[in-house]
């Protein structure tokens, strides 16, 4: 179909919706190109100024990309299409190793905690703080101090991406370019997109982002997001020495890092941050994979700037994070025993993707996972394997979702294979998947 059949309206805002519209019913398809700016202003009998400030409007919504010389296209995949819903339908019957959640029978009960917070709920106005509460700030202080992370500036969130999208609210605008982990979180691939900036894929080895990347990336984009720990699809950590190398080459460097620990306890490794490295910094704190993923309580601490202005758009905004979600979590986190179970369920997780890991190499399967819920695995097709192993009765998450350059693989969450016998299981299915015609692994 010719794009301007689908095109109409008298102004911008209209224009904008217009091919939004023919976008979200199919009319327009991903990789489609828009006509010219003057081309579409003539047939609509518009000021090139309005169509270009409809097609500004579209790319801040991440329904098109600019692409130079090249013109506007529709964006390959809405945003209203997030990237987890890449790959295919998983039966019923099938073992789900795909979604990447926390095993809710590894979870502290909320029901004491929840119930507590209800009883000590406030009104407005009653506290003069109201979207920091002071016993979960005081024990969060406590807890990130032990970790060398500067605490003198702190607000509450809700999440690890909330966190995210405010900080790079605060420094960046459309066009700008963020530095993103390849292959990386699908969630925040999304969002910088939503946001209409440029995502700069950056690889990572184990240990977290490579030096070359950084060096690689630094003075081409305006952020950089590094995840901590339990990094999103393969596990990454960052170790002392390398978080000292990263820290090196970006001395100097304007920019904004934002440094991602959502995995916390359930990284089941120790957090060697970035924090306090930069001109503009932040570090986001989520309890969401250890404590309970419905608490959406996160918190962030940063650079004076940065940290103020979140918290000052907050309040204009939703005002505060629940009190209630807020006094849940500083009760969780006083609580012995919720704190036992929490290293418990570390302990388990590790466990778990030891066994993955081992059971895959008795096949000479290679496979990341240094840390968190998953491990990555390189295949030369995932369509392929990931076909092959759903008519096995295995279900996992297919590399799309997860790569901007980086070379094709699997994710497999570990923390649902819970013993031997599934771990044995599995690596045997997916090392005769690999071996048929198209499916070896990447070694």
């Amino acid at each position: 179909m010719d794009p301007t059949q689908t095109i109409a309206g008298t102004t911008a805002e209209q224009v904008a919706d217009s091919v939004e519209h023919a976008v979200e019913t199919g009319q327009l398809r991903g990789g489609q190109q828009l006509p010219p700016i003057r081309t579409l202003a003539a047939t609509l009998d518009l000021a090139d100024g309005t169509v270009a400030r409809a097609y500004a409007r579209l790319r801040d919504r991440g329904v098109v990309v600019t692409q130079g010389r090249r013109g506007t296209r529709v964006r390959e995949r809405s945003i209203v299409t997030p990237r987890q819903h890449l790959g295919l339908a998983i039966p019923a019957d099938a073992i789900d190793l795909s979604r990447g959640n926390p095993d809710p029978a590894l979870l502290p009960d909320l029901a004491s905690h929840l119930a507590a917070a209800a009883s000590a709920a406030g009104l407005y106005g009653e506290d003069p703080m109201p979207h920091v509460h002071a016993g979960l700030a005081e024990v969060v202080r406590t807890r990130a101090a032990t970790t060398g992370i500067p605490t003198d500036h702190l607000t509450i969130v809700s999440g690890a991406l909330d966190g995210i999208e405010r900080a790079l609210a605060v420094h960046l605008r459309p066009g700008d370019a963020v530095a993103i982990e390849d292959p990386g979180w699908p969630n925040l691939m999304d969002l910088v997109a939503a946001l209409g900036l440029r995502p700069v894929p950056m690889a990572l080895d184990e240990q977290g982002p490579t030096v070359d990347a950084v060096v690689g990336v630094r003075d081409r984009v305006d952020a950089i997001v590094v995840t901590s720990r339990a990094q999103n699809p393969t596990g990454a950590a960052l170790t002392p020495r390398r978080r000292d190398q990263v820290a090196v080459a970006l001395e100097g460097w304007d920019g904004l890092v934002i440094e991602d620990d959502h995995g916390g306890e359930a990284s089941g490794v120790p957090l060697s941050p970035l924090a306090g490295h930069g001109a503009h910094w932040v570090i986001v704190q989520s309890l969401s994979k250890s404590w309970g993923p419905d608490l959406r309580v996160a918190a962030m601490f940063g650079d004076a700037t940065t940290v103020d202005h979140v918290a000052g758009r907050l309040r204009l905004g939703p005002g505060w994070v629940s009190r209630l979600l807020q006094h849940t979590a500083w009760s969780l986190l006083v609580d012995p025993d919720a704190g036992a179970t929490v290293a418990d369920a570390a302990r388990e997780l590790t466990r778990r993707r030891s066994l993955l890991r081992e059971a895959l190499e008795r096949h000479g399967i290679a496979a990341r996972g240094h840390s968190g819920l998953n491990v990555w695995i390189p295949v030369a097709d995932e369509t392929v394997v990931v076909a092959g192993l759903l008519g096995r009765g295995w279900g996992v998450a297919p590399g799309a979702r997860y790569r901007l350059d980086s070379a094709p693989g699997i994710r497999v969450t570990a923390a649902a294979v819970t013993d031997a016998a599934m771990a044995t299981s599995f690596a045997a299915d997916l090392a005769t998947v690999v071996a048929e015609p198209g499916g070896a692994p990447v070694v």
